[in-house]
């Protein structure tokens, strides 16, 4: 697949413009979404991402174009997973509704900042070493029990996390406790102080850079394509905003998405360690040969990761109703 210069200039370009014009014509001015501003924008954004897909096929055929939706899903997915944490920060900082919007698209463009340049260290690397395949296969097999053993046990955990970013934030900068609007920074009796809602912006690029360890490997389990990678990333965080106000709710019924994702990410950690044997060039693996073991095709991918998303809504859906129907009872 080859991406001209060019083409990764007008990429970046369309991908910036679009968060200006988030920014400027829905954040800018504070205001808590309604429900139907959030389903409308949710749904056009999701329509871009699927439209590019159609692009990709067109232009690059229907290989990569599988790559590129199979990566969109997973990162999507993990995404959801993320607006969980989103909301804790949310609450524990108790950020006002209509201040939430601004604080959100700026760790969205910093997460996107920050994956950037994950993706240009994993590319280098692979390309550099095939070995690494076997370095992110393990690190997602580990993540993917990880999930399951921190289930149920999520915001308990996070809140330690953030307990210990803002005591060190506290230490080295002067804070407020006080909102003052939707400002980052304001004046105390004369002196710049660091606002509840900029703090609130720390948790959660800490937590992007937590993010991007999981997501990098998982896609790049997906596509060896830097350009895929990386549109696939841009677009399941584009509209992440909206969906943070249209499903908040949900998340709290989605109670197995934990153990779906777990799911997910071991199956492409073994996905990857089989390629990495395919190609391995490592001494003491099979005297340095490569090795021959079946590999998994994206269009196999592509439908175990929607088949395990679908499988974990309708449980969750499921397990969550039965519960409120016996409460009632």
């Amino acid at each position: 697949m080859h991406i001209s210069p060019l083409v990764w200039v007008i990429t970046c370009a369309v991908i910036l413009g679009l968060f200006v014009f988030d920014f400027y014509a829905h954040v800018r001015t504070p205001h808590a979404p309604t429900f139907r501003e959030s389903a409308f924008w949710s749904a056009v954004y999701i329509g871009i991402a699927l439209l590019f897909g159609v692009v990709v096929i067109w232009i690059w055929g229907g290989t990569y174009g599988g790559e590129y939706f199979a990566g969109y899903v997973t990162e999507k997915a993990l995404s959801v997973d993320n607006l969980f944490v989103f909301v804790i920060i949310m609450s524990t900082f108790a950020v006002p509704r209509e201040y939430q919007q601004k604080v959100l698209l700026i760790g969205i463009v910093m997460a996107l900042v920050m994956r950037g340049a994950f993706i240009a260290v994993g590319a280098a690397a692979i390309n550099a070493y095939s070995w690494v395949f076997y370095l992110f296969g393990f690190f997602l097999v580990y993540t993917a029990i990880k999930l399951v053993k921190d289930s149920g046990h999520e915001a308990e955990i996070e809140e330690e996390r953030e307990s210990r970013i803002i005591r060190i934030a506290k230490k080295l900068l002067p804070t407020t406790d006080e909102y003052d609007g939707d400002k980052l920074i304001t004046k105390i009796d004369g002196k710049r102080v660091v606002t509840p809602l900029l703090l609130a912006l720390v948790a959660i690029g800490f937590t992007d850079v937590l993010f991007a360890l999981d997501s990098i490997p998982a896609i790049y389990g997906l596509t060896s394509e830097a350009y895929i990678v990386f549109t696939a990333n841009a677009f399941a965080l584009m509209g992440l905003r909206q969906l943070y106000f249209l499903i908040g709710g949900l998340l709290e019924r989605l109670v197995y998405l934990s153990y779906g994702l777990s799911i997910i990410l071991a199956f492409i950690g073994v996905k990857l360690v089989l390629h990495a044997l395919h190609e391995n060039t490592l001494p003491f693996i099979n005297g340095g040969e490569h090795v021959a073991v079946p590999e998994i095709s994206t269009g196999t991918s592509l439908l175990v990761i929607l088949g395990v998303l679908i499988v974990t809504t309708v449980a969750s859906l499921l397990k969550t109703r039965s519960t409120n129907a016996a409460a009632k009872a």
